[in-house]
């Protein structure tokens, strides 16, 4: 990151499409897929595409088809951003499958800029009472947050393994810990473990959980934890890997971590149902966000911060 990826460009304003809100952009978080698309562990899909995908903005013009936001309003756009809505995956309400389906910064221009275009359709209402600093996670660590702990089936007053604690994990733990479970967080990093503690996990450190786990999260985008968290599962536990990239995993003992009814799931974006309700969600529960917040050209020092381990919590460039 020290080589400073990105770059400032001027570009023409947007028009919206028929179905588009053109956005003045006044937050957006910065996730470690943002990292991801900068360092070349995922391939662009659009040449000098500008990053960012947890974005609050408000709606400054709208297409003619559309209906249900008007000039004014405060809108959230995440990373889906569009799906045929046709294949057998959207039909049967997995449209986080579809195999047509286009991501805001990498398919689609994001939110590290002034303005930004996205579809009505996949636009999100956001709750009252949040500040935009708060709620820009909301839109991606959030929601994916959430999804990850669909996939790990955690039982009710079940105890949860997370994995890495930055803005995804700081947030589902606190979901989690909300519907009655018992969380113990796995992290190098001393901030990490005295936020996760002061948001009340049972444990947290760079160690073994100190009891078997029902269901564990992995955050970080280490491959070489999956065997770990295997291990520490109870009978009958699932692993949820929540990443969109994981370095590579190194071989695995079928009796140590596989035997014994233990489930290995991903977790592959989300759908607008997922994002509709962890906002409601988040709404109800009020989870604590915990950000460092940035000027939006100081974009490459957000990264670069999170590719050194030098945020707690969430980044989230201001406008």
């Amino acid at each position: 990151m020290a080589t400073a990826p990105l770059r400032y460009v001027r570009r023409p304003m947007p028009e919206p499409g028929p179905d588009d809100l053109l956005l003045r952009v006044r937050a957006c978080g910065v996730c470690r897929t943002d990292l991801h698309l900068a360092e070349g562990d995922l391939p662009p899909r659009m040449a000098l595409c500008t990053p960012g995908h947890e974005v609050v903005g408000e709606v400054v013009a709208t297409g003619p088809d559309v209906r249900d936001f008007r000039a004014g309003d405060r809108v959230g756009a995440a990373w889906l951003a569009g799906t045929c809505g046709c294949c057998r995956f959207c039909r049967a309400g997995r449209e986080n499958l579809c195999p047509g389906s286009r991501y805001t910064g990498w398919d689609i221009h994001g939110g590290f800029a002034d303005h930004v275009l996205v579809d009505a359709r996949f636009a999100y209402r956001l709750p009252a009472g949040w500040s935009d600093e708060d709620a820009a996670p909301l839109l991606c660590a959030g929601i994916i947050g959430y999804r990850a702990l669909q996939r790990a089936e955690l039982p009710s007053g079940g105890r949860l393994g997370v994995y890495g604690f930055g803005a995804s994990a700081h947030l589902t733990a606190q979901l989690a810990m909300a519907r009655g479970a018992e969380v113990h967080v796995v992290t190098r990093s001393p901030g990490a473990q005295r936020l996760a503690l002061e948001l009340g996990a049972a444990s947290a450190g760079p160690d073994a959980p100190p009891k078997a786990l029902d269901a564990a999260i992995l955050f970080a985008p280490a491959g070489s934890l999956v065997p770990a968290a295997l291990a520490a599962l109870d009978r009958g536990g699932t692993l949820a890997i929540a990443g969109i990239h994981l370095s590579a995993i190194p071989p695995l003992d079928y009796d140590r971590h596989l035997f014994q009814d233990r489930t290995v799931r991903s977790v592959t974006a989300n759908t607008r149902e997922d994002g509709r309700a962890f906002l409601s969600e988040a709404a109800r529960l009020r989870p604590t966000v915990r950000t460092k917040r940035y000027p939006m050209r100081w974009a490459d020092e957000a990264l670069a911060d999170l590719a050194a381990g030098r945020i707690t919590g969430v980044g989230v460039l201001i406008t």
